[in-house]
């Protein structure tokens, strides 16, 4: 186990549906998500599991609502409790709607070598059969295990990595998983049983000004980057729209590997010649854009290997620091 030095779990609440409650047990679907505080989460854990764990209400929101601010305040609070010498790990309890975008931007601003972990449930927590305890438990386990480190979800007994991490169905408790590369491991028993490195520091960072970007700027100035959508029937008038209107970056949710509508291609060319960053990212569940050598050849912008809504929050973040490409 962690030496006494660093034996201090603190949960950083932010709402969602582990947090949800419905007046009917037998309700999945029907609730109120982010009714409950963190420490009432906390309390329905058995006693040994609370031992040395601090509990903080960061916000109480459903998560399809999360926002800069609440981002900005999150990744603030999870600074400063993982650089308190006797904490081991920090875990947040957030919704599951937007659980991957939260992973991956305190993944890049914050890169942290102590294990930041995600957890939440599909399931609210006045269900029959909730599923948030045994993920918050689980969650407790890997922020507690010797080696562990870097941005991970713990959701349904696996640990996922934040660069990986999808969620793939809208019901089932086992609704995430880590797309081609699998997950980081297990939580089995209370013990984690590892397939892969934990992610300690952030992919291909290259961008130290990510994080103090992210801290120094109010959230009205971070810039606006939106999402576009490549499929059958395509009209172009949408992108002229959202450039009319101001949008910093776009990135295009292409169809299989990286393909565009031919009707998109000149209003995307005529917003990158004004000025707007554009990138491109496959709508596929799975994989990323396998790209030419020249993966810019039609003048629309570059391929990523992100999803789209990580892409989006990756150019949102090299915008505000002045390092788009």
């Amino acid at each position: 186990m962690p030496s006494e030095i660093a034996s201090r779990v603190v949960i950083l609440g932010t709402g969602g549906t582990i947090a949800g409650t419905a007046a009917n047990p037998a309700d999945h679907v029907g609730y109120v998500a982010g009714q409950r505080a963190a420490a009432e989460l906390l309390g329905v854990l058995p006693g040994a599991a609370a031992v040395g764990v601090e509990t903080e209400q960061v916000a109480q929101i459903d998560s399809k609502d999360m926002d800069r601010a609440t981002w900005q305040r999150l990744a603030g609070r999870a600074r400063h409790h993982l650089g308190r010498p006797e904490v081991a790990g920090v875990v947040v309890t957030h919704g599951t709607d937007t659980l991957e975008e939260t992973a991956w931007l305190l993944h890049r601003v914050l890169a942290p070598l102590k294990p930041l972990v995600l957890t939440a449930a599909m399931r609210p927590a006045t269900a029959l059969s909730p599923d948030g305890p045994q993920n918050l438990a689980d969650a407790l386990v890997v922020a507690r295990w010797p080696g562990a480190g870097g941005v991970v979800a713990v959701l349904a007994g696996a640990i996922h990595g934040a660069a990986e991490l999808r969620k793939l169905h809208p019901y089932r408790v086992d609704a995430f998983a880590s797309a081609d590369a699998g997950p980081l491991g297990l939580v089995e028993a209370g013990q984690v049983r590892q397939f892969r490195p934990w992610p300690r520091g952030s992919v291909n960072l290259g961008l130290p000004k990510l994080g103090q970007a992210m801290a120094g700027a109010s959230a009205q100035a971070w810039p606006w980057v939106e999402i576009v959508s490549s499929h059958a029937d395509a009209r172009p008038e949408g992108v002229h729209a959202l450039v009319a209107a101001g949008v910093r970056g776009l990135v295009v949710a292409c169809s299989g590997n990286g393909s565009v509508h031919a009707a998109l291609l000149p209003a995307l060319a005529q917003a990158r010649a004004s000025g707007v960053v554009v990138w491109r990212a496959t709508r596929c569940l799975g994989g990323s854009i396998v790209a030419d050598v020249d993966d810019d050849d039609d003048g629309i912008g570059p391929a990523t290997p992100l999803s789209p809504w990580a892409a989006r929050l990756e150019l949102t973040l090299r915008l505000l620091c002045g390092a788009a490409a």
